[in-house]
């Protein structure tokens, strides 16, 4: 059986891009060394610059999503800490609560090994009583792995204003997923928030 939101959660893709040949991070630091921009392109990413980052050894995974949080105005984070055993399973059961109109943003604390990791996007597909009411899809970008000088990266996300109104209040479902563009799924995961009239 089929997910919760798998025909939904399909990233959209550009007409006519392709994506780019696979480069090592060794490749790309050794490409045009004598090219004074694209040099100054490659320390911009961190390509070449820095010690790499300790990797546990027979861990394969290109893009490791350690945390996310909600980060509203006016209140403190709720963060959440994936590297906690069983912290993934236990989002659905535990909804966010979100206060009717209160402005509210994501944000990914992550870290990237192995290679570069090229075109990142997040998507998300949003349920009330199992129809669909939102779909967001935002792009992220590209990263180099992190160093010992840059561990990890954070990426908040557009800002977002909860819905307001008595048929807005309710129980929602969303599936999220974090996917590059070879289409590899590096963390998907269900989770639930409830809009209420106050703050809980």
């Amino acid at each position: 059986m089929a997910s919760q939101g798998d025909d939904d959660l399909v990233a959209s893709k550009t007409e006519g891009y392709k994506v780019g040949e696979k480069k090592t991070v060794e490749e790309y630091a050794k490409l045009d060394q004598n090219d004074e921009s694209l040099n100054r392109w490659k320390a911009s990413l961190g390509i070449a610059t820095g010690a790499p980052l300790a990797i546990t050894p027979g861990d394969t995974r290109r893009c490791v999503i350690q945390s996310l949080a909600l980060e509203v105005e006016g209140r403190p984070d709720i963060v959440i800490d994936l590297t906690t055993p069983g912290s993934i399973e236990g989002l659905r059961g535990k909804p966010f609560t979100i206060k009717e109109g209160a402005k509210f943003r994501m944000k990914a604390n992550f870290k990237v090994q192995h290679d570069v990791l090229s075109g990142l996007k997040y998507l998300q597909v949003v349920k009330r009583k199992g129809i669909r009411v939102g779909k967001d899809e935002e792009m992220l970008g590209s990263y180099p792995p992190n160093t010992v000088d840059k561990p990890s990266y954070e990426k908040k996300f557009s800002q977002d204003e909860a819905p307001t109104g008595m048929m807005a209040r309710g129980h929602y479902e969303a599936v999220s997923k974090f996917i590059d563009d070879d289409d590899h799924t590096h963390l998907k995961f269900e989770w639930s928030f409830d809009i209420t009239k106050e703050w809980k």
